[in-house]
């Protein structure tokens, strides 16, 4: 069995994964807690990843890498945010060090890599923590574009060396959560009985009026008082023109001839299945990106600082 080089943690808003990873990156063993960092009592940081991979970090001084919201500012401590473009090298020359000490007193170190931000022309910072390790996870190549589905949903485009260029954020899974469970477009609807034709009726209304948003949005409830949508339907027709106004918007802030190429989605294989009908009936080609994006670029991030030798 192959042994064991680095502790790799994926610390996210709801999540806490651990992966224990062999000299290629490969995951020997992987645990999970639903400990992400808002959801950490009284700030324990250490408690919590002790609880989770203690005996890991006990058994071996193995280095520890840890990527997204737990360099937050609600986080275990907070890292910087390096201007775009960024690449790899740079992003590993600027991990921050915290100091833990396991239940037999022995002393460890978590290096937590820092977050992206990117500055538009019209005054406004998007930014980014977690998602920039997974791009040089995927090996996206230089001038192309990937999109992370997700709660705040990332549109990035990768510069002629592969660097994060530029990236835009859509808030479309928050967005979808406050309107079905705090607002009045919830009470009509019936959660639970997938409805495909109705997400692509929605896709194609986003798409199509993806500049006059909210006024569209209203329209998914008039659709149902109205019974052009059924109560079943509704989850996904708003879901559908959620995600068409994310196109529609990214593409036009992208410019066509960014998305020639397609674009790589990466994530959760349920949400890209959606970005991906979606994505067919806006015309752009869409592909996968490998399953282990995450460990494996937390993996290069931890060979770039020097923290394990290279394969």
């Amino acid at each position: 069995m192959s042994q064991p080089v680095l502790i790799a943690l994926d610390w996210g808003t709801s999540n806490l994964r651990a992966n224990l990873l062999d000299a290629k990156g490969h995951t020997l063993k992987a645990r999970s807690a639903p400990g992400g960092v808002m959801a950490v009592p009284d700030r324990d940081f250490a408690g919590a990843l002790l609880r989770l991979c203690g005996d890991w970090l006990e058994a071996d001084a193995l280095p520890v890498i840890a990527s997204g919201m737990v360099g937050s500012r609600q986080g275990w401590q907070e890292a910087p945010y390096l201007d775009c473009p960024a690449d790899l090298a740079l992003a590993a020359r600027q991990c921050i060090q915290v100091a833990l000490q396991t239940a037999s007193g022995a002393n460890r170190t978590v290096h937590i890599a820092a977050g992206l931000r990117c500055l538009h022309d019209d005054g406004a910072y998007d930014v980014m923590r977690g998602e920039e390790t997974q791009i040089w996870g995927a090996g996206i190549p230089g001038g192309r574009c990937c999109v992370l589905p997700g709660t705040h949903s990332k549109w990035a485009w990768t510069g002629a060396q592969g660097q994060v260029a530029r990236f835009r954020t859509y808030l479309t899974g928050e967005l979808y959560g406050l309107l079905t469970q705090h607002g009045i477009l919830g009470r009509l609807m019936v959660h639970g009985q997938a409805r495909p034709a109705a997400f692509e009726a929605g896709v194609r209304r986003g798409l199509a009026g993806h500049h006059q948003a909210t006024h569209l949005l209203f329209a998914a409830r008039t659709a149902g008082l109205m019974g052009q949508v059924e109560p079943e339907g509704l989850p996904d027709y708003l879901s559908g023109m959620l995600l068409g106004i994310e196109i529609a918007a990214a593409s036009e802030a992208g410019g066509q001839a960014a998305l020639a190429g397609g674009v790589t989605l990466i994530g959760d294989d349920g949400l890209c299945s959606r970005y991906e009908t979606a994505l067919n009936l806006a015309g752009i080609a869409s592909a996968r990106a490998p399953a282990e994006a995450t460990t494996q670029g937390q993996w290069l991030l931890a060979r770039a600082a020097g923290l394990v030798g290279a394969a």
